[in-house]
């Protein structure tokens, strides 16, 4: 964790269980980063096998801290994992997949170009520029597939 960030952020470290009885990584509930470049392209990090949904592609993200929004843990995550400049993004939305208790928000962000970006954690095996056409083509963490539509009609 970059220490830019301060301890307290990782407050919110933890499993917890959705109304719906989803096990989940976030105890204040998640958010991720879903950066958009012309191409048009997105940001997508491949999980490390023994991660939740491992060998999944999904977003840079994780847990909000208590006093966290979506936002700052999104851009915070991104950083950590991608080594991701944030300065020049424009954040233009959010969608929250709401399960009951505990939700997963997805930051929607563009930037002018493909920034650079390299895999900064044990988390990640890869993470790289994918063309929005190719997405599907890959395997997708569940709840990134589940919410891809929605997020792709947004971009």
């Amino acid at each position: 964790m970059s220490a830019s960030f301060g301890p307290l952020l990782r407050n919110g470290d933890g499993w917890t269980r959705c109304s719906l009885g989803h096990r989940h990584w976030g105890l204040h509930g998640a958010a991720g980063l879903l950066l958009a470049a012309p191409g048009p392209a997105v940001l997508l990090q491949h999980r490390a096998a023994w991660s939740h949904h491992g060998d999944t592609w999904g977003l840079p993200g994780g847990a909000l801290g208590r006093n966290e929004d979506a936002v700052a843990a999104a851009l915070r995550e991104a950083t950590e994992e991608t080594g991701l400049d944030t300065s020049s993004l424009v954040v233009v939305g959010e969608l929250v997949d709401d399960h009951g208790g505990w939700a997963y928000t997805t930051v929607l962000a563009t930037a002018d170009a493909e920034l650079a970006v390299h895999a900064l954690d044990r988390e990640s095996t890869d993470v790289r520029w994918v063309h929005v056409d190719g997405v599907v083509t890959l395997p997708l963490h569940p709840g990134f597939a589940g919410t891809w539509p929605e997020l792709r009609s947004r971009l």
